[in-house]
């Protein structure tokens, strides 16, 4: 079409073309900063700390191991609370990348919004900079975008947990094999296996980093073991 045109139709063709693409950019662009700000605010929500504040009167942070994650609250709170806040973090880490997905977004992008979720989640600016050890988080993201992979952690976590009764070591092993198990395994939504790879690594790391007072206790032989309530 482009060939048949001539002399000031050619270039307002042109013209035409490049508002396009930069209006379509703009859009893209704006829609790519709203979801990595959702991204980070819906990781940012205390789960536990409000849960516990509501239903019970109690901040979580005050007791047990005085974090504001799932299992702490499970310890605290009690098994109906502690899975209530359990699905609630997980779905903060799934649902900001699911929905970018569902407004055009995809690719690479998709994992940098899973991550600040999942940065919001320990880094939390309703609580000063501080936060959870992202798993429960992290467990949404990946369920979005690896959920194959995410299942078989899930299992490695389930089968540590239940013959050691340590959910710290279960997280650390889960963590350690994260990287490993998404580097071999089909990945979706256009994201790239080199970026996804590289940064299932850094967040294994940055979780095991999260869990160094629990790794100091299991090796002390002082870590709390889990219990059925």
């Amino acid at each position: 079409k482009y060939l048949l045109l001539r002399g000031d139709k050619k270039r307002d063709y042109l013209n035409y073309i490049f508002e396009y693409k930069n209006k379509k950019y703009r859009r893209l662009s704006m829609k790519i900063i709203f979801f990595l700000v959702l991204g980070y605010v819906m990781g940012a929500l205390p789960n536990g700390v409000w849960i516990g504040k509501y239903f019970k009167n109690i901040d979580i942070r005050e007791h047990g191991s005085k974090n504001s994650g799932a299992t702490n609250a499970y310890r605290v709170l009690g098994p109906r609370y502690g899975i209530m806040v359990l699905i609630a973090d997980a779905l903060k880490g799934f649902l900001p990348p699911f929905l970018a997905s569902r407004f055009g977004v995809s690719g690479n992008m998709l994992l940098v919004i899973g991550v600040l979720a999942i940065v919001g989640h320990s880094l939390s600016f309703f609580l000063n900079f501080k936060g959870g050890k992202g798993v429960a988080t992290s467990l949404g993201v990946f369920l979005f975008l690896i959920p194959n992979v995410t299942l078989a952690l899930l299992i490695i976590f389930i089968l540590v947990v239940y013959f050691t009764r340590y959910i710290s070591l279960g997280s650390i092993i889960a963590a350690a094999a994260l990287p490993i198990l998404t580097a071999f395994s089909p990945i979706r939504n256009d994201v790239g296996r080199i970026p996804l790879t590289v940064m299932t690594l850094l967040i294994g790391i940055f979780v095991i980093w999260r869990h160094r007072t629990n790794i100091t206790r299991l090796i002390n032989g002082t870590e709390n073991k889990f219990k059925l309530k």
